[in-house]
C-alpha cells in the first residue's frame, strides 16, 4: 500500500495534537514512529487507519483520497498496547478468524505456524481470559499477521511483555515483516527498538514530524538536537562549547578539531552518545577527567555518571564493572564521535560520519 499524508493536522478541543505534516510511507517497508509519550504517534496512526478524520490535510491511499473514509471501509490490521481479542473464541479461532473470513485454504497450517513463531502454540485450545497479558498480546499480534492486510499498524505492541520475550519477538517480527507484503507502521518510545527493526524511522516530538528517513541515517545524522535527543537512550550528553580557531572548544575542556560552517556562531552544543565514551585511552582520543557520582548495572551494561569540568557525563560501558563512588575517573572521547549543534539546537552542524577524521 502507498500511503501519503499531505499537510495533515489534528486539533482536539482547541488543542493541537498534530501540527501540519507531510509523510509518504515506503510501500512494503517498515516505518517506525519514534517519540516519547504524547509525541503524537497514536494520533497519527488513528488518522492512517481511518479511526479519526484530520482537522486539516488529506490522506491518500494508492493515489486515492480517503480522507474521512472510516476504518471499516479500509483494509487495515491494528494492534495496540492493550490487547484486543474475541473473548468467547479460542486462541486458535482468534488467529483463524481473518483467514476464515477470506475463506482461505491451508488455515490450520497457517494458524499453527504463526502460533509457533509467537510462542503461543501450547495455548491454542484456551480462551484469551485463561492467558497472561503477554500471551494475550501475542494472540492479537498473530491475528493481525494472519489478516495479511496491505497496511499493518502496531502501536507499541511489545510494551507489556517481559524483556526476554520482547527481544525474541522483535527478531521474529522483523523476519515476519520482511516475508510479508504489508506496509508496516510500528510505534515505539525506544530508540533501540527502532534500530533493531531497521527500515525507515519518523521521529515525532510534541505533535511535530522532525525527520523521516532510513533508520540508520536518522540515527547517525540527526537534523537537530530534538531528533538526537529522541534517538538516544540513555540521554545524549550535551556539553556547552564555543567555535574557536581550529574547531570547537568544550567550555572548561579540550579542543575538538572539527570543521564548521563559516556562519556557525559562537555558542554551540556538543552532543556525545553515552556509548561513545570509554575508560580506555585510544590514539587521538580526548581525556575528560572527573569523579564517579553513580554507577548502575543494567543487563550487560554499566552506566557510569561522572561529574567533570565540561559538565555531567553518562558513559555506557559494555560488561559489568565496579566503581567506587567519589573516585577519580577519566573518560575518553574520539572527536569523530561527537555531534555539534548550533546555539539553538535547531541544526546539526557536524554529524560524526560526515566529518573527516
Amino acid at each position: 500500500m502507498e500511503l501519503k499524508l499531505e499537510a495533515v493536522a489534528q486539533t482536539v478541543a482547541g488543542q493541537p495534537w498534530l501540527y501540519g505534516l507531510d509523510l509518504a510511507l515506503r510501500p512494503g517497508a517498515v516505518t517506525v514512529l519514534l517519540g516519547a509519550t504524547q509525541a503524537g504517534k497514536t494520533s497519527l496512526m488513528r488518522l492512517m487507519a481511518g479511526l479519526d478524520k484530520p482537522s486539516a490535510g488529506r490522506v491518500r491511499v494508492d493515489g486515492h483520497d480517503v480522507t474521512g473514509v472510516g476504518v471499516r471501509e479500509r483494509n487495515v490490521a491494528m494492534v495496540y498496547q492493550q490487547f484486543i481479542n474475541y473473548p468467547s473464541m479460542s486462541v486458535y479461532d482468534n488467529i483463524a478468524s481473518p483467514l476464515k473470513l477470506r475463506r482461505e485454504a491451508g488455515i490450520d497450517a497457517r494458524v499453527r505456524e504463526l502460533a509457533a513463531k509467537l510462542h503461543i502454540d501450547p495455548f491454542l485450545d484456551r480462551l484469551p481470559a485463561e492467558l497472561s497479558g503477554g500471551q494475550q498480546q501475542r494472540v492479537a499480534l498473530a491475528r493481525a499477521l494472519a489478516k495479511g492486510a496491505p497496511l499493518m499498524l502496531l502501536d507499541e505492541p511489545l510494551v507489556n511483555l517481559d524483556y526476554k520475550l520482547r527481544e525474541e519477538l522483535r527478531d521474529e517480527l522483523t523476519q515476519l515483516f520482511a516475508a510479508g507484503d504489508s506496509t508496516v507502521v510500528y510505534a515505539t518510545t525506544e530508540p533501540g527498538e527502532a534500530l533493531l527493526l531497521g527500515g525507515w524511522t519518523a521521529v515525532l516530538d510534541a505533535g511535530e514530524l522532525l525527520q523521516y528517513g532510513p533508520t540508520a541515517e536518522v540515527f547517525h545524522a540527526p537534523r537537530s538536537l530534538r531528533v538526537a535527543r529522541a534517538f538516544s537512550d540513555p540521554p545524549m550528553n550535551l556539553l556547552p562549547a564555543d567555535a574557536v580557531a581550529g574547531g570547537v572548544r568544550l567550555r572548561g575542556g579540550p579542543l575538538l578539531a572539527v570543521a564548521l560552517p563559516a556562519a556557525a556562531g559562537a555558542g554551540l552544543t556538543v552532543g556525545v552518545r553515552a556509548a561513545a565514551l570509554r575508560v580506555q585511552a585510544r590514539p587521538g582520543a580526548l581525556a575528560l577527567p572527573g569523579r564517579v557520582e553513580l554507577a548502575e548495572i543494567s543487563g550487560s551494561d554499566t552506566f557510569v555518571h561522572v561529574a567533570s569540568a565540561v559538565g555531567e557525563l553518562i558513559a555506557q560501558l559494555g560488561g559489568v564493572h565496579a566503581f567506587e563512588l567519589g573516585a577519580g575517573i577519566t573518560l575518553h572521547l574520539d572527536p569523530c564521535q561527537a555531534y555539534v549543534f548550533d546555539a539553538a539546537g535547531a541544526l546539526c552542524l557536524a554529524p560524526p560520519y560526515r566529518r573527516a577524521a
